[in-house]
């Protein structure tokens, strides 16, 4: 069976869906069940946290210096600043997520409506 099977509005969102299953699920599975097993201190898992680490920030960083949407119409100086601003306030809030996340959404956020303005 094709994408282009049925001709019905739900078709396209029940075949991504179920093709989504498919291809996460079963490592999503693997991982429970060898997750246990696994100590968190090992090498092996330093590396897993490495590389996790490392892709998340390549994400970051292509969506700061190569925007898409929105961000695409804001100055890479905006960009910048709110990332760095972001960072100072994750390092000043004791290595808290939440902040970094508030501070650099502000910051983007009145500059886009600065622009605007």
């Amino acid at each position: 069976m094709s994408f282009h099977a049925i001709d019905a509005w739900w078709w396209s969102w029940l075949y991504i869906t179920v093709a989504g299953v498919i291809a996460n699920g079963m490592w999503r599975a693997l991982g429970v069940v060898i997750g246990d097993r696994l100590d968190e201190e090992s090498e092996f898992m330093a590396l897993v946290r490495a590389v996790a680490t490392g892709l998340v920030a390549a994400v970051i960083g292509n969506l700061v210096v190569f925007p898409v949407g929105a961000l695409a119409g804001t100055p890479l100086a905006l960009r910048l600043g709110a990332l760095a601003a972001g960072f100072v306030a994750y390092l000043l809030a004791g290595k808290r997520m939440i902040a970094a996340i508030l501070v650099t959404e502000t910051i983007l956020v009145a500059g886009i409506l600065a622009i605007q303005l």
